[in-house]
């Protein structure tokens, strides 16, 4: 006999596995209405708690994965790889790297999400370029990743409605640190976009959801384990979140600082981290030998100007100003600043991610409901890293703010995200791992 829908949150809820066909059926029930917003927020909670097995997450993101459509990417030639990152502070890399990728010769076509939690998203950023949308219909993505070779868009109706749902839920009831809840978040959009293969930054550290190396590594894990299991090659690469990445925080501040990236500029951690999962992905694709020939093969796309080339098609395709691509500061940013300074001489030991996530949150560049908006303008720039010396009244950081008359609280959290010390910190190496 069927157990209600009630009695499915109660088994979860006490700690048992569940079948394939009641995770399919509370799925179906979610879609459909008749599972109400309280009841899926409580199994949410019940998973968090209890956690799922193999099986159950795999089940979840079969099920989540066709309550909508899943994109039939076959009429584009080529391999078809994605990247998806678990979310960090300053992580604008999908950006610059998309149409690096797309200039070797992968199409990438990208379903990205919104801002969660503390953590920015790549929809947001990208929405700062004036015209650019990324609500697009399956038609219109499947034509740009053929002729420009990669397109961004968020998540549609026709593209895992369910998780759709359950993703601005997780965000609102303090359910988004569950490993079998992110994996099939992940892997069901993932898997609609009718990719070839998946590479997954999993970050590590305050500013990452996975803050230390053992929860992240057991995510990752799960990933590639899962996402194997759907036919797919997937690779996952953990990365330290420790500090933010970069220095822009904020939408239009980071879409800049990405930009920049495809003019052969940017901050050394942001080249890195885009050229590390590039590299992957140009070898899963089988485009490129080693990973060297594939990190070659990305710098020189940088330096010839095709990779500018293809994201000025790119934001032409869907909407926007291209314009910007070679002139980013087009991108405006809130017209008033308020500085950071350091209040003792000494070497910055740590820059709380997780405080400067927060900071920026609070003055609007993200949200704290899921139906709330984003000032595009607002953000931070997070001037000193660990490691380097200050004196007393250096600059650590620089707000952009609409008003300084009401930032106070928000400055006042970014010093406090500054430690500053006497001896030098330990350096922390950007790429921790990498799992095939």
């Amino acid at each position: 006999m069927q157990r209600t829908l009630v009695e499915v949150i109660a088994a979860k809820r006490d700690g048992q596995a569940l079948s394939a066909e009641e995770v399919q059926h509370l799925i179906r029930a979610f879609s459909s209405g008749e599972m109400a917003d309280y009841q899926m927020a409580a199994f949410l909670m019940a998973v968090f708690f209890r956690g799922m097995t193999d099986a159950e997450t795999v089940a979840l993101t079969e099920a989540m994965l066709h309550s909508g459509r899943v994109l039939d990417l076959s009429s584009v030639a080529g391999f078809k790889v994605d990247k998806h990152s678990t979310g960090g502070v300053g992580d604008k890399v999908s950006i610059c790297l998309a149409p690096m990728v797309a200039a070797c010769g992968v199409r990438v076509p990208m379903v990205s999400g919104r801002g969660l939690g503390h953590t920015g998203g790549t929809l947001d950023k990208l929405e700062a370029i004036e015209g650019f949308s990324t609500i697009l219909s399956a038609a219109q993505f499947v034509k740009i990743v053929d002729e420009v070779g990669a397109c961004l868009i968020g998540q549609t109706a026709e593209i895992a409605p369910a998780d759709k749902r359950i993703y601005a839920l997780r965000d609102v009831t303090a359910t988004v640190e569950s490993i079998p809840l992110i994996v099939a978040s992940i892997l069901s959009k993932k898997l609609a976009e009718g990719i070839d293969g998946l590479v997954l930054d999993v970050k590590v550290g305050r500013g990452a959801f996975m803050k230390d190396e053992k929860s992240a590594r057991e995510l990752a894990e799960a990933l590639v384990r899962v996402g194997t299991r759907a036919g797919k090659k997937v690779v996952a690469v953990l990365t330290d979140m420790s500090a933010p990445l970069g220095v822009a925080v904020g939408n239009a501040n980071e879409t800049r600082e990405a930009l920049e990236v495809l003019h052969g500029r940017g901050p050394a951690d942001v080249v890195e981290c885009t050229l590390v999962l590039g590299s992957e992905m140009l070898a899963i694709a089988g485009v490129a030998r080693t990973i060297d020939e594939a990190r070659d093969m990305l710098v020189k796309v940088v330096a010839n100007g095709r990779a500018r080339a293809v994201m000025a098609a790119l934001v032409a395709a869907q909407g926007g100003d291209s314009r910007v691509v070679n002139e980013p500061d087009r991108l405006a940013v809130a017209p008033v600043t308020v500085d950071v300074v350091a209040k003792q001489a000494g070497i910055v030991q740590e820059v709380d991610a997780l405080e400067i996530g927060l900071a920026s949150v609070a003055m609007g560049a993200g949200r704290t409901r899921a139906d709330q908006p984003v000032d595009h303008q607002v953000g931070i720039s997070v001037l000193k890293k660990p490691g380097a010396v200050v004196q007393v009244g250096d600059m650590l950081a620089r707000l952009h703010v609409r008003d300084a008359a009401t930032s106070a609280e928000a400055a006042a959290r970014v010093a406090e995200a500054f430690s500053i010390g006497d001896g030098a910190p330990a350096p922390l190496p950007l790429v921790i791992g990498t799992i095939r």
